[in-house]
C-alpha cells in the first residue's frame, strides 16, 4: 500500500468516526456506539471505502493499550481493594458460565459428542470463545459517562482483567487437550511471575516516578515517562510472560495512578487517543465485519451464538454479583459491562484456527457478537446509569 493511500483511510476513519460521533452523542448515545457504526458504513460492510490493513490494525491495537493506561491511571485503589475479591468471583462466574453455555449450544447444533472426540474439541474450544471479555469499550463508555471511578465501575473493570485471564487459563487447558506440546503450567506460572513482578518492580518505578515529579512537576517529561513505562509494560507482558499487553498496558497505569500528576499523564495520553487512537480502534471493529458474506448455513449458530454469550455473561456475572452483596439494579450493571467481546475473543478464534479445531466459518459468528455487543452494551449502561447512576458525578465531554 502506498503511503498516500494511508493518509486517505485516516482521514476517512477519523472524520467518519468523529461525524458518527456526534451524531450519537445527538441520539443520547455513546460516542463509541457512532464510531463503530461509522466502522461498518465506510468498511466491506456499506461502502467498501477503507479495508483494515495491517497498518491499521496496529495503529488499533496503540488506541486500545491507551485506553487501557488511562483506565490504570484513573482507578482508584482503595476501591479497588474493597471490589477486589468480588471482582474474582465476579470473574470466575463470567468465566464459567459462559464456557458451559458456549460448549452446550455446539453440542445442541452439532450433537452431543463423547470425551475426546472432534466434536468435544470443537464444543470446548466454543466455549472458551465465548469467556472472553473486551474491556476497551466499557471502559470508554463508562470513563464518557464519567462512572469509572466508581464502585461498580472499579468491578467492572477489575472482573474483566481477571476474567481475561482466568480466560487464557481456559484456553491453554483446552489447547492442551488438542495440542500436547501446550504447556498449562508454565502458562500458569508465568501469570503468577508476572504479577510478582509488577508487584515489586511496579513499587520501585512508583518511588522512582515520585522523585521525577517532585523534581519536575507537572512537566511535559513526566507524561513522555509515563506512556514510555506503558508500551514497556505492554510488550513486557505479551513478550515474556504471554499475558495479554493490554493487562500490561493496565498494570502500567495503576503503578503510576497515586503520584502527584496522574491526572495530568491522563490528560495529555487521552488527548492522542481521543483524536486519533481510539477512533482508529473502534472504526476498526467495524472494518472488519463484511455481513454480506455471512453464510447462511451459519446464520442462526451465529444468531444463537450471540444471544448465549451475551446471556451467559449477564447471568453469571449479574448473579454472582447479587451473591456478593451488590444489590437491586447494580447487579445487572455488572452483568451488562461484562458482555463485550473483542480483541481476545479475536485472538481465541485465531488460535483455533491455526490448530485446526474449528473453521473460518466460524469467525463470522464472532465478529458478529463483537460487533452486536460493541454497539449495545454503550447503550443499555448509559440507561442502567441514568436510572441508577453510581455517586460518581458525570464529567462533561466535548465534542
Amino acid at each position: 500500500m502506498e503511503t498516500y493511500e494511508i493518509f486517505r483511510d485516516l482521514a476517512i476513519i477519523i472524520l467518519a468516526a468523529k461525524f458518527m460521533g456526534i451524531v450519537a452523542k445527538k441520539c443520547k448515545a455513546p460516542m463509541v456506539v457512532g464510531e463503530i457504526i461509522a466502522g461498518l458504513i465506510v468498511g466491506p460492510c456499506l461502502f467498501d471505502w477503507v479495508i483494515s490493513s495491517d497498518y491499521i490494525a496496529k495503529m488499533a491495537e496503540i488506541g486500545v493499550i491507551l485506553i487501557m493506561f488511562s483506565a490504570g491511571l484513573e482507578t482508584n485503589l482503595k476501591e479497588l481493594k474493597k471490589s477486589g475479591l468480588i471482582a474474582f468471583l465476579v470473574a470466575c462466574a463470567g468465566v464459567f458460565v459462559p464456557f458451559v453455555g458456549g460448549a452446550i449450544l455446539y453440542m445442541a447444533f452439532y450433537g452431543w459428542s463423547a470425551w475426546g472426540t472432534e466434536g468435544f474439541f470443537k464444543a470446548l474450544f466454543i466455549g472458551s470463545i465465548m469467556t472472553a471479555t473486551s474491556v476497551g469499550i466499557t471502559v470508554e463508555c463508562l470513563r464518557e459517562m464519567g462512572f469509572l471511578k466508581g464502585k461498580i465501575g472499579q468491578t467492572i473493570l477489575s472482573a474483566a482483567i481477571i476474567d481475561d485471564v482466568i480466560g487464557i487459563i481456559v484456553l491453554t487447558f483446552v489447547i492442551g487437550f488438542k495440542d500436547p506440546s501446550s504447556n498449562t503450567l508454565l502458562v500458569v506460572n508465568n501469570m503468577v511471575v508476572f504479577f510478582a513482578a509488577s508487584l515489586v518492580g511496579g513499587y520501585l518505578l512508583y518511588r522512582i516516578m515520585q522523585k521525577v515529579d517532585a523534581r519536575y512537576p507537572h512537566s511535559r517529561r513526566i507524561p513522555i515517562i509515563g506512556l514510555g513505562i506503558c508500551f514497556a509494560m505492554a510488550y513486557c507482558a505479551e513478550k515474556y510472560f504471554g499475558i495479554a499487553d493490554i493487562t500490561g498496558a493496565y498494570v502500567a497505569g495503576i503503578i503510576l495512578c497515586n503520584i502527584r500528576d496522574a491526572e495530568y499523564i491522563d490528560r495529555k495520553v487521552s488527548i492522542n487517543n481521543y483524536m486519533f487512537f481510539g477512533p482508529i480502534f473502534f472504526v476498526t471493529i467495524g472494518l472488519k465485519t463484511n455481513l454480506r458474506e455471512l453464510d447462511t448455513s451459519m446464520l442462526w449458530f451465529s444468531v444463537c451464538f450471540v444471544l448465549v454469550a451475551m446471556l451467559t455473561k449477564v447471568i453469571g456475572c449479574g448473579l454472582m454479583s447479587k451473591v456478593c452483596g451488590i444489590k437491586g439494579i447494580d447487579c445487572i450493571k455488572v452483568g451488562v459491562g461484562m458482555m463485550t467481546r473483542g480483541e481476545v475473543a479475536l485472538i481465541i478464534t485465531q488460535k483455533g484456527l491455526a490448530l485446526g479445531i474449528i473453521d473460518s466459518s466460524y469467525f463470522t459468528a464472532v465478529i458478529l457478537l463483537i460487533i452486536v455487543s460493541s454497539i449495545l452494551v454503550p447503550i443499555l449502561l448509559k440507561y442502567l446509569y441514568t436510572k441508577a447512576p453510581d455517586p460518581v458525578e458525570p464529567a462533561a465531554q466535548s465534542t
